[in-house]
Formats: C-alpha cells, structure tokens, sequence
C-alpha cells in the first residue's frame, strides 16, 4: 500500500516506516525537522530510510494548510498513520503555542487532507497523558478522561474528539493509539532511559523526580510498532452495540476506536534505574528531586480493548527493551 506516515524522523515513525518498508509497502514520509531536541538524531533516523526502495520524504510543517493540501493531492496516500506532534508534557508549561500549531492546527489539516481525498484509514498517536488525574488503575480506553493535567495531554484529548467528529460527520475511519512510555534503541533524546544512560556512563547525578516514586507502562518500540501496524489493517467501523444513552468513550456508532498501547505492567522508577545500571554496568549516582508540574504518579496501560481487536499485546520485558537500548547506545555513539 501506498501510506503517509507524519513524523517520520521522530522516534516512533522511524521505525513504523522501516518496518512498512521491509514488507513491501510505498512510505510517504513527513516531518518538519523540529529543533525540539538534537535535529541530528533525526537526520540519523533518515538516513537509514532515505535510498530504500519505496520510501519518498517531505519536509514540511504540518501546521502550514496549503502544504499539507498539496502533499495529500500530489501523493495519494491509501493510508495515513500520523505521528507528528509536539511532545514533552513538562516542555508544554513554558512553549504552549508550540503544542496548539502542532498538535490542534496540524491534526485539523491531517483530518481535512482525509476527508477530501477518500483515505481508507487515519491511524493516529494519542497518549497516556489523557488519563491526566484519573487514578483507577489500569487505565481503561472506557474510562472518561476529562481532567488533564498538562497542556501536551489536553490536546491529545482534543485529537481524540475531533477524529470523532470527523468520523461522525464524514464516515472518515479512524482509531486513536494511547501510547505509554514508549523506549527503545533510537528513542528521543529528551526521555528518560537517554539521560540516565548518558549520564551513569558520564559519571554525572541523574534527575529523579518524585523521589523516585513514580511508576511507568514502559513499553518497547517494537510492540508499539506491532501495535501501529496491526491496527491500521483493522479499518474502524461502527460498534453495533454502542449506545448513546451510556457511551463508550473507546467506540462509536461512527467508524471510530481507542486503543492502549501499553506494556501493561508498571515499573516502579528506582527500579527502572537498577535495570539501567545492570544493562550499563555502572551505578547511578540519584539526584532526588520533587514531583513536576504535569507529571503523574502512575501510568498501567489496560489493553484488553486491542487484544481482542488485533490478536495482539505488548510483552517485552523492561530487561531485554534496556539492554538493546544501551547495546544501541554503546554502539552509536562508540562508548
């Protein structure tokens, strides 16, 4: 198939295009190169895309309408999985206009581009950080989530509502992925198994926020991609069975699902860090430090909702996801 894939230097959309071009699919590619963190990690990420057989990249802003327009009508694509955003949920406290023209303008020009050139199906990023103050635990796609507690998990949520729309209003398929803690070998240099990495094999303190009481759904990037790719296959459509009188946030009468994306296994952070330690071979020296405006205590990650839809569940263990990153890592930079 012939599929647009937006962020396609980001972390995530990296490896989803390399692992739709290992299977024969044409990858349209879209990022705008954000400075957001190191650019030469993303060049990295393109390099290793740019010269394979079916692969063609865009650099453009998505928040531009007139560019987007022109990228859907010049390159009909069947398929869209976007994952072009502007993430960090601590970053959203001081650059907020930087998560409206990304993540609000940007999704409204992908939405329209789907709309008005028959796309089969839109497959977008969503996040965990929509679970905001909610604290029943797993997190649930059934769950109401309507207390964010960032700015990053507010539009996200706004993502969420205005696919609906667009799926109520046009018939358009389309199914939101809540990612949780995604890690793994070419990750984004802001998140933290980078730092600590970096810092224990630099011999400099790494930030533990909370004390350290924190627990992630760490989940690894080849699940994630599992995940991505398996949904796409399973177009959206109407649940028969919804019913508006007690909604399901996860379904819809229009052709429109929720999924989680997580390890569904939470890791408490200091433990996390021991696995890190293991994988490098170093102690840590911890900096503890109080909680973060946004951040939230716990993230576990229900996914009965996508195993019974795609016959499939992450299940990586945090042991092996680390010790490929640090391989990764160790290799990279020639540590």
């Amino acid at each position: 198939m012939r599929i647009l894939i937006t962020g396609a230097a980001g972390f995530i959309g990296f490896h989803t295009a390399a692992r739709l071009l290992d299977r024969g699919d044409e990858v349209v590619g879209l990022d705008n190169m954000s400075p957001y963190y190191d650019v030469a990690m993303k060049e990295a990420r393109l390099a290793r895309l740019k010269g394979r057989n079916g692969f063609h990249f865009i650099k453009a802003d998505l928040a531009e309408r007139e560019v987007v327009e022109a990228v859907f009508a010049e390159e009909k694509p069947e398929r869209v999985i976007h994952l072009a955003a502007q993430a960090g949920v601590r970053y959203s406290l001081n650059h907020p206009h930087a998560y409206i023209d990304a993540n609000i303008r940007g999704f409204l020009h992908v939405l329209e581009g789907c709309r008005h050139h028959g796309i089969e199906h839109l497959v977008y990023a969503s996040s965990s950080s929509v679970y905001g103050a909610n604290r029943k635990l797993p997190f649930s796609v059934s769950d109401k989530v309507d207390h964010p507690v960032s700015l990053y998990g507010a539009t996200k949520k706004a993502n969420e509502l205005m696919a609906h729309s667009y799926a109520h209003l046009f018939a358009l398929p389309v199914t939101g992925l809540r990612f949780f803690t995604v890690y793994g070998p070419w990750g984004r240099p802001d998140m933290s198994l980078f730092q600590f990495t970096r810092n224990i094999l630099e011999g400099k303190p790494i930030p533990v926020f909370n004390y350290g009481h924190h627990a992630r759904d760490f989940t690894y990037i080849d699940d994630v991609v599992e995940g991505i790719v398996r949904t796409s296959e399973t177009v959206a459509k109407p649940d028969p069975d919804w019913n508006g009188e007690n909604p399901d946030p996860a379904t819809s009468s229009a052709p429109y699902r929720l999924y989680n994306i997580g390890n569904h296994s939470p890791i408490k952070l200091l433990d996390y860090i021991a696995v890190i330690e293991q994988a490098v071979g170093r102690k840590a020296e911890l900096e503890m430090l109080p909680a973060q405006p946004g951040d939230v205590p716990e993230t576990y990650a229900d996914v009965a909702a996508l195993k019974q839809a795609i016959g499939f569940e992450p299940s990586t263990p945090i042991e092996v996801g680390v010790k490929r990153f640090v391989d990764w890592y160790r290799e990279f930079y020639g540590v």
